[in-house]
């Protein structure tokens, strides 16, 4: 995205993901291809850079470069990368920033085992620690991207496996990681302690399939076996059951899953632990309903990610839900660099309001999050200035009060408009809306169907599952 473009629509987007991840081991296929479809289906996790990495059983080929899935991967390109085992991986920076050096899957060489490539997803709280301690060894980092210190790790920890390496290297690693590992022959999957980033294994016909979310097995057509547990390493070399091992790589702790996948970041088709998002999400609009229901006369969507929830919202209040706004699907990477004026237009350039749903209307905009604001305000306005009689919204989350430590490129604390503001009638009052609730915590995680004590809230409640200390640690133990 040119720089003009980023500045419009900095303020437009949600929060991002850091990435998404897919691993494929599939004897007598050339899986690139399957991979650039997982890769596809994981597009909305990361638009900054992807890349994909194979083996034949011999030799590790790669492509990675700037830009979408399917801008990366031509015929030609995709005609090279022989092998039936892959890994994937596409990207939106947290830590690192958006430049090629950085882009995913990193290809590093160990003496003793040999080639290998890594795909990471999230980020390590610990990265400022563990950089000064590779520096201090006379390591050379090539980029500045978190992802590169876990592969120099494994090529320093000694041991005679990538098994051995990986259970040395996953004590060292502060949350958050769930990383694709490629080698001559096999692939590994690999999730922190705490599950803060999602993994899930799939089945196609014998073959393994990892990803970061379901919908990418679907797109394969592989089917939801599990998720990768908190702190294990899967090796799968071969097809079948017998060709799929399961070890523990370091002790699980107390879960803390992304609450964030549930309310934004996972495609509503995907699955979790309790089963579909798009079902939790239409909760989720019942639970603000039962908390917030403000007498209006029309519920819309800020689409497409709070359409489920709008759509819970009105059957449970039996209101009639429309599309209020209708959402310009083409803008983005491939947005033409636009003259000055164009760029005050700010959210006008991605949603169009329709006057004839909206006039004379006591509406309800439904939205799963507000960050800084800019949006949610511009958006009123032209909720307003296309007939809406009053504008209220209602937010599937608790205020966004805080940063993130662990995957999710957000604002700082400064620029968030819940820290800056404090109370909801004074953001109700900056945005310019007639009301404003926000879902509780206890209605959010109750639609979830999950126990409250296995989600990270940092971002909602400055409660972290590590210590944000950690981010500056001195000393660590040595690396073994």
């Amino acid at each position: 995205m040119d720089a003009f473009a980023e500045d419009i629509f900095e303020e437009v987007e949600h929060p991002h993901e850091a990435c998404g991840v897919f691993g494929m081991y599939a004897p007598g296929y050339d899986v690139a291809n399957d991979t650039f479809f997982g890769l596809f289906a994981l597009q909305h996790r990361g638009q900054e850079s992807a890349g994909i990495a194979v083996s034949d059983g011999e030799h590790l080929h790669s492509h990675i470069d700037m830009g979408l899935v399917n801008q990366v991967f031509t015929k030609e390109k995709m005609a090279e990368l022989r092998g039936h085992i892959a890994i994937g991986h596409t990207r939106y920076s947290t830590t690192g920033g958006s430049e090629l050096c950085n882009a995913q899957p990193i290809r590093l060489h160990d003496p003793l085992l040999g080639d290998f490539a890594l795909a990471h997803n999230g980020n390590l709280a610990n990265a400022v620690a563990l950089t000064r301690r590779l520096q201090r060894q006379g390591v050379t980092l090539e980029s500045d991207s978190d992802s590169e210190i876990i592969g120099q790790l494994m090529l320093l920890a000694k041991g005679d496996t990538w098994e051995d390496k990986l259970r040395l290297v996953m004590p060292q690693l502060s949350a958050a990681y769930s990383l694709v590992i490629l080698t001559r022959e096999a692939f590994y999957a690999v999730r922190d302690p705490y599950a803060v980033r999602p993994l899930v294994l799939g089945q196609r016909d014998g073959n393994w399939v990892v990803a970061s979310e379901s919908c990418a097995l679907q797109i394969v057509g592989a089917v939801y076996v599990r998720e990768v547990a908190p702190g294990e390493i899967i090796r799968v070399d071969g097809m079948g059951p017998d060709h799929l091992i399961s070890m523990q790589g370091t002790p699980p702790r107390k879960r803390a899953s992304c609450l964030f996948e549930y309310i934004y970041f996972s495609r509503p088709d995907s699955i979790s632990g309790a089963g579909s998002l798009y079902a939790a999400r239409q909760r989720m609009g019942v639970a603000l309903a039962n908390e917030f229901p403000v007498d209006v006369d029309l519920v819309i969507a800020v689409p497409d990610s709070a359409t489920p929830a709008a759509t819970g919202y009105a059957a449970a209040r039996k209101l009639p839900y429309a599309e209020g706004l209708i959402k310009n699907r083409y803008v983005g990477r491939t947005f033409i660099q636009p003259e000055q004026h164009l760029r005050e237009l700010g959210v006008r350039l991605k949603f169009n309001a329709l006057p004839d749903v909206l006039t004379g209307k006591r509406v309800i905009m439904i939205d799963d999050s507000i960050v800084r604001g800019t949006t949610t305000r511009q958006l009123v306005q032209m909720l307003r200035d296309a007939g809406a009689k009053e504008v209220h919204i209602g937010v599937t989350s608790p205020p966004f009060r805080h940063p993130c430590y662990l995957g999710i490129a957000v604002a700082q604390e400064d620029q968030l408009i819940a820290a800056r503001l404090g109370s909801v009638e004074n953001i109700c009052q900056d945005i310019g809306a007639d009301s404003l609730h926000y879902l509780s915590l206890d209605g959010l995680i109750g639609a979830t169907n999950l126990p409250p004590e296995q989600f990270c809230t940092g971002c909602l409640t400055g409660q972290y599952p590590v210590k944000i200390e950690e981010l500056d640690i001195v000393e660590e133990p040595a690396l073994a």
